[in-house]
């Protein structure tokens, strides 16, 4: 995706001349070693130039910092602009150097979702971290696993769906869960609806959560004026507090939450080059390689910025890529909201991704596409983040996950040593 597009050979009775032409850039860096054998050490920097010199350079005497003077064959490294950049370039050198460790020395941890088993005959949400193309629906990413439960919570009380993990049998003589004496479930546990009954709340349960409340909210709307118009102003009462209930279940749910194959973005960052800005497109979940807007080029250019957005956005994202999205409407309500595939890296490019929107500060800008490409407000951010102003954030994340799944908010400098695990 991003490779290390820099390197040198290293030479020690040279090493004067090799620090001098490295820059003084964030980035990551990659330095081989003589020994064919030998797995090459990948760390990521503020500074590539003060990393070298802190690896290579003659050793002080009795020190015992890790120094790969004597061993160094060969330093590769990429500039890069923000963390976000950072990052993606550290995965995908990673992936490549480690391919049976690479998630550890990343700390990837696929981030909570919320599910719904729509294979199951009675289908229930709960909160995981597997994200599989077994005809699930996936809701998320959220930035823990204590915000994904607090929303299922109060989001779940809007419906009379179960929240058991037992089999259900529909026997009469099962006593039931508290859920069901509260009157919060349909209890198909023992036969206490029928299975359309149950079908149809799941529907709404699932359909609420791909529109993130708002098919919910307009039916309870229209419901509400409906019993005003026939002056039924008790039931227009009970329905607005509905309405309200609604509304706060919903509140402060992050933007970037939502129905995972129709998770469609643009993530905005600075770029290493001058009056550059990387634009990474995120389909169904997956971040694909940065569209690069080059300014200094386009100012004499004939095509303008929309023009290029528009021609590397607007062509659908592959199946095997970005997973499969159903499109065609079908009978079966369950084939339009199930994800019969995913792609194997989807939980890492969540996490990656999580990871950044939910990081304080932020560095970069997002943007969503709901029915199209926010052209215009994309264009404005740029003009934002050349000229170094604060960014507008489109969503403000309801919290910050714990600094030991982001340690691109820790330090300045966040390195990995590829010798040793970092747990």
């Amino acid at each position: 995706m991003l490779p290390l597009d820099s390197g040198l050979a290293f030479d020690p009775p040279r090493d004067s001349e090799f620090f001098d032409a490295l820059p003084s850039r964030p980035g990551v860096v990659r330095i081989a070693m003589r020994e064919p054998a030998a797995e090459p050490y990948l760390v990521r920097t503020a500074d590539i130039r003060r990393a070298a010199e802190r690896l290579l350079r003659p050793p002080e005497p009795g020190s015992r910092r890790l120094n790969l003077r004597e061993v160094a064959a060969r330093f590769d490294y990429r500039a890069t602009g923000s963390k976000f950049e950072q990052s993606l370039a550290m995965y995908a050198q990673a992936k490549i150097d480690f391919p049976r460790r690479y998630r550890d020395l990343m700390r990837l941890r696929p981030p909570a979702l919320l599910k719904v088993n729509l294979g199951n005959d009675y289908p229930r949400c709960y909160v995981t971290r597997r994200i599989r193309g077994d005809g699930g629906f996936y809701f998320g990413p959220f930035p823990s696993r204590r915000a994904a439960d607090t929303f299922a919570e109060g989001f779940l009380d809007l419906f009379k769906t179960r929240r058991c993990q037992i089999k259900i049998r529909r026997d009469p003589s099962f006593p039931g869960c508290i859920y069901s004496e509260m009157k919060m479930c349909l209890a198909p546990c023992f036969a206490g609806c029928t299975q359309e009954e149950y079908d149809a709340e799941a529907a709404r349960m699932v359909e609420g959560l791909a529109t993130s409340g708002a098919s919910l909210i307009e039916s309870l709307e229209r419901e509400r004026e409906a019993a005003s118009e026939a002056l039924d102003f008790e039931r227009a009462a009970a329905l607005h507090k509905r309405v309200e209930k609604v509304e706060a279940a919903l509140r402060g749910l992050p933007e970037l939450v939502r129905r995972i194959d129709y998770l469609d973005a643009v993530v905005l960052t600075r770029a290493a080059e001058e009056k550059t800005i990387l634009v990474f497109p995120v389909r169904a979940g997956i971040v694909s390689p940065p569209i690069f807007l080059r300014f200094t080029e386009m100012s004499s250019g004939p095509r303008s910025v929309e023009t290029l957005l528009r021609g590397e956005l607007e062509p659908p994202a592959p199946a095997a890529v970005a997973g499969e999205a159903n499109s065609a409407a079908s009978q079966n309500w369950r084939d339009n909201f199930a994800l019969h595939r995913a792609a194997p890296e989807l939980p890492e490019h969540l996490a990656l991704l999580s990871r950044w929107f939910y990081s304080k500060p932020r560095e970069g800008e997002i943007f969503f596409r709901d029915d199209a490409w926010p052209y215009r407000r994309i264009l404005r951010a740029c003009s934002r983040l050349l000229s170094g102003g604060a960014p507008q954030d489109s969503a403000a994340p309801a919290a910050a996950p714990p600094s030991s799944s982001n340690p691109d908010a820790g330090a300045p400098r966040q390195k990995i040593n590829a010798k040793r695990k970092v747990n």
